[in-house]
C-alpha cells in the first residue's frame, strides 16, 4: 500500500489544492454578527468554529487577518453566532461574498435580523439557534511567510436562542434543525435523520479495569 506523504511547509503534495481542510471534517459553520464603530452589522460564516467548554460555554473560531468580524469583534467585544441550516444555505453562501467594508451582509443575501438580549449584534431571526457571546480572548497564530496569517477568537457564551418548534421531549431535535457541515473544497453536507446515530457510552464495572458496550440507541443516560 502506498500513502501520500507531504510537508505542511513545502506544501508538496502534487494535487490540485491542499487537502488539509478536506480531511479535516466535518466542521460547524459558525455564522458570526459584528458591529463595527458605526453601528454597522456584519455577518460571515466561519468553518474554523466550534465548542471547546461547556462549563462554562465558550465557543471559538479563526479569522483571516484584517477580516471586518475580526476588527468588530476586537473593537467591540461582542458577537453572536448563529446555525447555518439547510433552508439557509443559499444565504449563508451569499454573506460569504468579499464585498467591501460597511456592506451589510445581512441586506446582501437579504436575511432577516432579530434582536440580542445579552448583546448588541442581531442574529439571524430564522435560524434554528443562536449563541450570545462576548470577547474572552484572541490568540494570533504563526504566519507562514507569503499567507494571510489567522487569529483565533474565543468568546464566552453569555445566552442561547432554540426555535421552540424544534424541542422534543425535553430534548433539541438536531436532526430537524439540519444543520450544515463544511467539507473540503466547496463541498458541504447536512446533518439529519438519515445520517445520524446515537451510541451509549462504555460501562465500567466496579474495579475500574473493564468495560463492556450496551448495544442499541442512547439511553438516554450520561455517564
Amino acid at each position: 500500500m502506498t500513502r501520500l506523504f507531504y510537508s505542511t511547509e513545502k506544501r508538496d503534495h502534487g494535487l490540485r489544492h491542499d487537502p488539509f481542510k478536506a480531511l479535516v471534517v466535518p466542521r460547524p459553520i459558525g455564522w458570526v454578527s459584528t458591529l463595527d464603530k458605526a453601528g454597522g452589522a456584519n455577518l460571515a460564516p466561519f468553518s474554523f468554529f466550534n465548542a471547546i467548554s461547556d462549563s462554562p460555554p465558550m465557543l471559538m473560531f479563526s479569522i483571516a487577518n484584517g477580516k471586518d468580524s475580526l476588527l468588530n469583534i476586537q473593537s467591540t467585544k461582542e458577537c453572536t453566532c448563529s446555525l447555518a441550516s439547510r433552508a439557509l444555505v443559499d444565504e449563508m453562501n451569499m454573506s460569504s461574498a468579499a464585498v467591501k467594508s460597511g456592506v451589510s451582509e445581512f441586506d446582501l443575501a437579504n436575511i432577516q435580523t432579530a434582536a440580542s438580549s445579552m448583546v448588541t449584534p442581531a442574529r439571524v431571526a430564522r435560524s434554528p439557534a443562536a449563541f450570545e457571546c462576548r470577547l474572552w480572548k484572541t490568540i494570533e497564530l504563526p504566519v507562514v511567510e507569503g499567507r494571510t496569517g489567522y487569529t483565533t477568537v474565543i468568546v464566552a457564551v453569555e445566552g442561547i436562542y432554540v426555535d421552540d418548534s424544534y424541542i422534543e421531549d425535553g430534548m433539541v431535535d438536531v436532526a430537524a434543525m439540519e444543520p450544515l457541515a463544511r467539507l473540503g473544497y466547496m463541498d458541504y453536507a447536512v446533518i439529519n435523520q438519515q445520517n445520524m446515530f446515537s451510541l451509549n457510552r462504555p460501562e465500567v464495572d466496579e474495579t475500574g479495569t473493564s468495560a463492556s458496550l450496551k448495544s442499541g440507541p442512547w439511553d438516554g443516560v450520561y455517564k
